[in-house]
């Protein structure tokens, strides 16, 4: 009867060993071998923010620019990331009323729940001034600056031509498009779209858990 008594601690005792080593070889694999948790913390400090070229301006033949870019931003959402938040001092700061934010989020949801899509456009200069303090309080939601084109003159329309937003046909087309993007749609603006609008940029933000 002893024996089988110390039969059954060997038994017992090598189970935990084995448990044991079982747990430590997938500590090891998550911590060590697998690159996902490492790829999910870095992106939980750091964010990368597409940078937009100044579209390229657009002379006379005497050298009197006829087209030229002014600031815009847009205010950008990604509903998966979006908790709980105050609706009305979001509307507030980019005037907007409650319906028009549900609204908004309702067509984010439907166009993608992980991908960024605009819900406020053209927010002026003024606005984001006091807006970026607060962005803490708004999860999932960025403000994406670009480029506006503004004209000296209000003429030759037809022969400059002028910017629309991308479809989903001119991104499957050219990758270098991504959703809110801008592009020329007739006239110079269409027919140098490649040299106007310039080269693409990416930053990297660090960033604490408020933002």
């Amino acid at each position: 009867m002893r024996n089988q008594f110390v039969n059954r601690k060997f038994i017992i005792g090598g189970m935990i060993v084995l448990v044991w080593i079982v747990l430590v070889l997938r500590l090891f694999f998550l911590q060590v071998v697998n690159p996902g948790y490492k790829l999910s913390a870095s992106r939980n400090s750091r964010q990368s923010q597409i940078q937009y070229s100044a579209r390229g301006l657009i002379f006379d033949r005497n050298g009197q620019i006829i087209v030229y870019n002014k600031p815009a931003y847009d205010l950008m959402v990604t509903p998966w990331k979006v908790r709980v938040f105050d609706t009305l001092e979001l509307c507030s700061s980019v005037d907007i009323t409650k319906e028009e934010l549900i609204n908004g989020l309702k067509r984010a949801r439907s166009y993608s729940n992980a991908l960024p899509s605009v819900l406020v456009r053209q927010i002026s200069a003024e606005r984001y001034a006091s807006l970026q303090e607060k962005m803490y309080k708004f999860p999932g939601f960025v403000v994406k600056s670009r480029m506006i084109r503004a004209y000296n003159q209000p003429i030759a329309a037809h022969v400059i031509g002028h910017l629309g937003e991308v479809a989903r046909e001119d991104m499957n087309r050219d990758s270098y498009y991504s959703l809110g993007d801008y592009l020329g749609r007739d006239g110079l603006e269409k027919q140098y779209e490649k040299e106007l609008r310039g080269t693409k940029g990416i930053r990297y933000l660090l960033v604490d858990v408020h933002n």
